[in-house]
């Protein structure tokens, strides 16, 4: 017997406003190479959660595996992860979703200019569409998401050990050389925009 989404009938309208995110970044990136003459994006991702992985979530959250659940309560049933260039690039972004139509902030966290404990960076949004679906934005410079993609996958799901305030100082560590070459970055290119 086949068990009945965890969505509903909900999963045309989500991809219907995955759709809505992507082509403001269409048109984003097409204004920001006619104006500056590159790409503010380096790529950009969406997808839903799969109804596994949010049911999971529901019983690990110990709320019922429902369609008000996964569409109210939990905020990130769809996600779309944007990749910039340059740290300048991802708040220009973070200030063009705000300007879409029906799209409403409803959280923001910085964890660009508020590094967790382990280095992690990137800034993270949740804007409700037509006050209806929520949609978790990741925002990160290409260094925050290389970092990001290796730490995942050497600590994802990783059981506590004995190296483990090491390892995080060192992964603390990587992170932070990679701000600061992408703190070098963007002051290339700002000199750079300056003779322009």
């Amino acid at each position: 017997m086949e068990t009945e989404s965890i969505y509903g009938d909900n999963l045309p309208a989500m991809e219907a406003t995955i759709n809505v995110v992507l082509q403001a970044m269409d048109k984003l990136r097409q204004d920001m190479t006619e104006r500056y003459g590159s790409d503010p994006v380096e790529h950009c991702l969406g997808r839903i959660k799969s109804e596994e992985s949010m049911r999971e979530k529901c019983r690990r959250q110990q709320i019922p595996e429902t369609e008000q659940s996964a569409l109210e309560i939990i905020h990130d049933a769809i996600g779309i992860r944007i990749v910039c260039a340059f740290i300048s690039d991802v708040y220009a972004v973070r200030d063009y979703l705000e300007t879409i139509d029906g799209m409403e902030v409803v959280e923001e966290k910085d964890y660009i200019k508020h590094a967790k404990p382990n280095g992690y960076r990137s800034l993270h949004m949740i804007l409700r569409y037509r006050d209806r679906y929520y949609v978790e934005i990741q925002i990160r410079t290409i260094s925050m998401d290389t970092w990001a993609a290796l730490e995942h996958h050497m600590r994802y799901k990783k059981e506590a050990g004995s190296n483990d305030a090491l390892i995080t100082a060192e992964l603390k560590r990587c992170a932070d050389e990679l701000a600061s070459t992408d703190m070098s970055m963007q002051t290339i290119r700002d000199m750079i925009r300056a003779e322009i």
